[in-house]
C-alpha cells in the first residue's frame, strides 16, 4: 500500500504537482491509521493538481525518468492515464493478498464506493 501512494505521489509530481522528494519509507506506516492521515493529505494534493487543469493541458508534453531508466516523454494525458491504470494494477494485487491471508475485501468497485462515500462532488456534473 505504501508503494501504491508513493507512486501515486511520484506520478504527481511528474504530471507537475505537489513535489514528492524521494519515494516513502513503509517503516514510516506502522499502521492502517497513519497510512491512511498520509493518504488522505495526498489526495489533497491531487485535488488541488487537477483543479488546475484545462483541456489543452493534457496534450502537453512531460519528460521524465522511472527508477533512474532513460528519460520518456509522453503526452499529461498519457501520464496521467498510466497512472490511474498502475493504481487499479495495483489495487487488484492488494486485494488478492487479502484473500490469500484469509481476508474478503468485499466488492471495491467505483459502483459500489461512491454510494457509501459521504462526500458528493458536483465537479463532475
Amino acid at each position: 500500500m505504501v508503494h501504491i501512494l508513493s507512486a501515486e505521489r511520484g506520478w504527481l509530481d511528474r504530471c507537475g504537482g505537489t513535489r514528492r522528494d524521494g519515494a516513502l519509507d513503509p517503516s514510516d506506516y506502522p499502521t492502517v491509521a497513519s497510512l491512511v492521515a498520509r493518504w488522505q493529505q495526498v489526495e489533497g494534493y491531487v485535488r488541488e493538481f487537477l483543479s488546475t487543469l484545462r483541456d489543452q493541458d493534457l496534450d502537453r508534453t512531460v519528460e521524465s525518468a522511472i527508477g533512474g531508466g532513460p528519460k520518456q516523454t509522453m503526452r499529461l494525458g498519457q501520464l496521467m492515464h498510466h497512472s490511474a491504470n498502475h493504481a487499479v494494477h495495483h489495487r487488484g494485487q492488494v486485494a488478492l493478498l487479502l484473500r490469500i491471508l484469509g481476508y474478503a475485501p468485499g466488492n471495491f468497485d467505483i459502483p459500489f464506493y461512491y454510494p457509501q462515500t459521504s462526500v458528493v462532488s458536483t465537479a463532475l456534473v
